[in-house]
């Protein structure tokens, strides 16, 4: 059983994937892929956060010259850009923690594991002002820097998406359950997901 959680900025979505993680006694996985590519890799953990969840701009990645040979289970690639790169190492680490239940939040897994009978692919959506109001709070800034920040994250988010995986950042085609947090609490979120969970029969309680 896995469960891979995609979220707009702001939505609550890896709140609400710990939550589900924690309900279930399994494990949980966000900014931890980037630690794993990291110690896979030898990069630094602080170089890849530059580049998470951020698809490779050509252009970008020559004016800084981010690019390095890369190891993953389908071989060693030389000069591979960056973001291709923490790309790959996610991959492949996606494939292995997926052996065991868990949850993922972002990075394309439900592109990743689209051949897994057993993955259930949630998307977590929220009114703007909603979100607006929560990044706010949770980031100590304006409501106006907010409001900012979330168009910019979720371009990122959807750019990286339909980059590298197949389909569209966001499509209720993509995922077996697309949920609007704006009017439930994480918890009433997570109730919901694991009711799914046991009515597809992933889950058996």
């Amino acid at each position: 059983m896995v469960i891979t959680i995609s979220r707009q900025f702001g939505s609550r979505g890896r709140e609400i994937g710990k939550a589900l993680a924690e309900h279930l006694s399994i494990a949980f996985y966000d900014k931890e892929l980037i630690t794993l590519a990291s110690q896979k890799s030898g990069i630094s953990e602080k170089h890849f956060e530059k580049y998470d969840e951020k698809a490779n701009s050509l252009l970008y990645t020559l004016s800084l010259g981010a690019s390095a040979a890369v190891s993953t289970d389908y071989g060693t690639a030389p000069n591979v850009p960056i973001h291709d790169k923490l790309y790959l190492l996610q991959h492949d680490i996606i494939r292995q923690i997926a052996e065991e239940p868990c949850v993922i939040v972002g990075r394309c897994a439900d592109h990743v594991l689209s051949d897994r009978n057993d993955c259930a692919k949630i998307f977590i959506c929220a009114d703007i002002d909603i979100r607006a109001a929560h990044v706010a709070e949770r980031l100590h800034i304006s409501k106006a820097k907010a409001y900012a920040l979330i168009k910019k994250k979720d371009k990122s988010r959807a750019n990286y998406y339909n980059y590298y995986a197949s389909g569209k950042w966001g499509d209720p085609n993509n995922y077996d359950m697309c949920i609007n947090s704006s009017t439930l609490s994480v918890d009433g979120c997570m109730r919901l997901i694991t009711s799914y969970l046991l009515q597809k029969g992933i889950m058996v309680w």
